[in-house]
């Protein structure tokens, strides 16, 4: 099979102040080609890194695809070494040059010659022009191996990979179908599902690999194989997809891969309802969630985000006395808070939640991690109270995958 790595440069990912994200999307546009990615390598901007690091992966890899470095500044150093490494002389390539020149003129921007050197590339590349920016990318050859250098602009690159790159090594190459089958489960442990299923696991085909995903209290298991015969490769994956799928149905949420907040729009769709929430410890992150997904406004009508005691109190209708005897965080407050989002937003169903995130703020009855969660419609409200042990930020998230996961099964259950 066709081995692939991937090359991400730039100080700013080693020390944390940018996430890189280019990776797991190129990762997961070229599993979707056929092609492999074995590993993937991070470095700085410094010249002796970036050279090691392609002298390294062309050991392993018969594709090396490169983000980052191709900036007009100082720091950017990502071409020029390129140049060298691949003993070519900088010149300039028209078309680029005229790129950098109309994209400045649409923006009615001066141009300078830092920007104009954009246009320079090494002459031993295949120029890949940018149509999102102004740093072309470049394409080279050497020893059968192919490299491939992009912006580190995840907007910029993704044009590149998407019209250019994965066409051209789709033609050059001779690609397998790589194919993945993903389910989600819920309300059972990693340990626990790895004991139900542990003959299924141990009888699979060699070809065939079972992964283990855990993430927020819920577990993905994803089988995953690759072949020259699709028809031959998706029947046996298939039939396998079917026998994991009978073994976990008591927990099943989704047998695709799928977020839980796509699940649930879903659902709503299918049923013609819509849903709000009332959210207090969240702070509009289950909000987040629902409308990150394309076309929600057809299930999702909006949210009550009330934080203090006034918020619950002008904008849900909680009760003053259950707020002072109670606190934010009870039974009682969820409810009326769930309540009061309905009467006020007029959807079909609805989530309320109000907890301890941290670090702060727990106390002997109710320490950091304390949720209570409410789901329902107007005929009748469910609650659950629960304990979360993690970071603030965990916290927020767990809460949402639980809150989510309950309304779920209460539109189920009817």
């Amino acid at each position: 099979m066709i081995r692939t790595s991937i090359i991400t440069i730039g100080d700013e990912l080693l020390i944390g102040q940018v996430i890189d994200t280019n990776s797991a999307w190129m990762a997961q546009e070229l599993n979707k080609a056929g092609i492999a990615v074995n590993r993937r390598v991070a470095v700085g901007d410094a010249w002796d890194d970036i050279w090691n690091a392609l002298d390294e992966e062309s050991k392993h890899a018969d594709i090396i695809l490169i983000t980052g470095g191709l900036g007009p500044t100082a720091d950017d150093i990502t071409k020029p070494l390129l140049c060298k490494y691949f003993g070519g002389t900088m010149v300039t390539n028209e078309a680029a040059r005229h790129n950098v020149i109309n994209i400045f003129n649409r923006l009615n921007r001066p141009i300078i010659e830092r920007n104009l050197l954009q246009g320079e590339v090494p002459d031993v590349c295949t120029v890949i022009q940018n149509n999102r920016g102004t740093a072309p990318g470049m394409w080279f050859n050497k020893e059968g191996k192919v490299y491939v250098s992009m912006p580190g602009v995840p907007f910029e690159m993704k044009g590149m990979m998407t019209d250019d790159v994965i066409p051209a090594l789709q033609k050059q190459f001779e690609l397998p179908v790589i194919l993945h089958r993903t389910l989600l489960t819920a309300g059972v442990g990693e340990s626990f599902l790895a004991d139900l299923i542990q003959s299924y696991e141990t009888a699979l085909p060699a070809r065939i690999k079972l992964a283990y995903l855990p993430n927020f209290g819920m577990v993905r298991l994803r089988l995953s194989t690759s072949g020259y015969d699709t028809t031959t490769v998706g029947k046996e994956i298939d039939e396998q997809f079917t026998q994991l799928q009978n073994l976990v149905k008591d927990y099943l949420v989704t047998n695709e891969d799928e977020a839980l907040e796509q699940v649930v729009g879903k659902l709503l769709l299918q049923q013609n309802k819509t849903m709000c929430t009332a959210e207090s410890c969240t702070g509009g992150y289950i909000a987040h969630l629902l409308t990150s997904i394309a076309g929600s406004s057809a299930f999702y009508d909006g949210s009550v985000i009330s934080y203090s005691y006034g918020a619950k109190e002008d904008l849900l209708g909680v009760n003053h006395d259950t707020l002072l005897t109670k606190g934010a965080v009870s039974e009682e407050v969820i409810t009326q808070m769930a309540k009061g989002a309905l009467q006020r937003i007029k959807s079909d169903y609805v989530i309320a939640v109000s907890g301890i995130m941290g670090p702060g703020g727990g106390m002997p009855e109710k320490p950091v991690g304390t949720v209570w969660v409410a789901v329902g419609d107007k005929n009748k409200i469910v609650t659950q109270k629960m304990f979360f042990r993690f970071d603030r930020a965990r916290n927020i998230q767990l809460t949402a995958a639980h809150a989510l996961n309950m309304l779920r099964k209460f539109i189920i259950e009817g």
